[in-house]
């Protein structure tokens, strides 16, 4: 028998019991359209993750205080005092792999303009923060480094600040606001940006020099972190490995000594958001594939169905010069045709799945043709491992006890 043959007879069986097919699909359906909505959520999930986190600078570096293990007491790195103006100067004359460097300082407070208030944060920083931070200026202009070695009371402000303490619409450039009673001259308003991926508002700011946070707000002579960005993201690894080498060597840190700081690069948060999001993609697609094993079960049971109620017709086929290779090809061949198709059919209502979950859910989604691909190969092996051992029963059968059977 030629192989279009069986692919008409194939067809004409799975017709001739559309009902039962459809039944028999149902499990391949909701198996494959249920893999490739899980693996778009996932890779538009760790595509988000990434957009959002190289916006707040991709290259950037950042030091924090860490706990400090050489007393006889650990204090948590904010209560660590151990970054200083020495450091971020050692820092910005020893390194070779930053382009941009800024101390921070930072404090929350009332941000007041007449009867108008609302509580924000104030970063005090020089002015090389805009661009590490990939931050640009709707209005006004940045101050200089002269502001900042004179400890000058000039302000920047984000979006969020400017609709609760200017809501009439006026322009706030030029206009006088006070951060817990002191006052600031606003020479500027940052561009928006929104939340980042961890939900805050990145447009409720106000940025001054860290000179006069340090001196007119906060009263501290320390740094609560440094921030810089390294030349290149290829770069920014080395990058940390130098840093932490000088501030090592800065803090006279034995061998033996844990760090009494932490420096972090933006690839490292990206790369730990994006091993969660894998993990959690591993689980949906491993729940979805549970589905096509319980299709794959679904098929072989119809196989056996039908190879019960066809018996006479494949002794009949047999008698008349089939072989068992023929039969059993002819029973695969269906099985086969049942789980393509219902891989295309669950390709189709996938695809759906996923613009209904982007357009209505507003959750991201990014569809992966390795998803789409992997769903048709697991469909085919699924069918032709199902489909066989109820093929080869058939293929087996004694053509006068097929005949015999009622």
């Amino acid at each position: 028998m030629r192989l279009l043959n069986l692919l008409k007879i194939a067809f004409k069986a799975i017709v001739l019991n559309k009902t039962r097919t459809l039944l028999t699909m149902l499990g391949i359906i909701i198996g494959v359209a249920s893999v490739i909505a899980m693996l778009a959520i996932g890779e538009g999930s760790k595509e988000s993750i990434r957009t959002t986190i190289s916006s707040m600078g991709s290259n950037m570096i950042t030091v924090r205080p860490g706990a400090d293990d050489r007393g006889p007491a650990r204090g948590s790195g904010g209560n660590v005092q151990t970054l200083t103006l020495k450091d971020y100067q050692k820092i910005k004359e020893e390194t070779s792999l930053l382009s941009y460097m800024t101390p921070v300082v930072n404090g929350g407070g009332q941000v007041i303009n007449g009867s108008n208030n609302w509580p924000s944060t104030i970063y005090g920083v020089n002015p090389e923060y805009l661009d590490i931070k990939v931050v640009g200026l709707q209005s006004g202009s940045m101050f200089t480094d002269a502001e900042v070695s004179s400890a000058s009371k000039v302000a920047l402000i984000g979006q969020t600040v400017v609709e609760n303490v200017f809501p009439d619409g006026e322009d706030p450039v030029g206009k006088m606001i006070r951060f817990n009673n002191i006052p600031f001259k606003v020479i500027g308003v940052l561009e928006e940006k929104g939340e980042n991926t961890f939900g805050q508002d990145q447009d409720d700011v106000v940025i001054a020099p860290y000179t006069t946070v340090q001196k007119r707000i906060l009263a501290i002579d320390y740094l609560n972190q440094i921030m810089a960005s390294a030349i290149s993201e290829d770069d920014a690894p080395e990058a940390v490995t130098q840093v932490t080498n000088i501030l090592r060597s800065q803090h006279q840190l034995l061998d033996s000594e844990d760090d009494d700081f932490t420096v972090r690069s933006m690839e490292e948060l990206i790369s730990t958001f994006s091993s969660t999001s894998e993990m959690l993609t591993i689980l949906l697609v491993a729940v979805a594939g549970i589905s096509l094993l319980i299709g794959g079960i679904g098929i072989m049971n119809i196989m056996y169905v039908s190879v019960k109620e066809r018996t006479k017709e494949i002794g009949l086929r047999m008698a008349v010069g089939a072989k068992g290779a023929d039969i059993l090809m002819q029973f695969l061949i269906e099985a086969i045709l049942i789980s393509i198709t219902g891989g295309l059919l669950g390709v189709i209502l996938g695809l759906s799945a996923t613009v209904f979950i982007e357009n209505f859910l507003n959750w991201p989604t990014s569809v992966a043709l390795y998803s789409i691909v992997i769903s048709f190969a697991v469909c085919a092996i699924t069918g032709i491992f199902f489909g066989w051992y109820p093929a080869r029963k058939a293929s087996a059968l004694d053509p006068i006890t097929a005949l015999r059977y009622e």
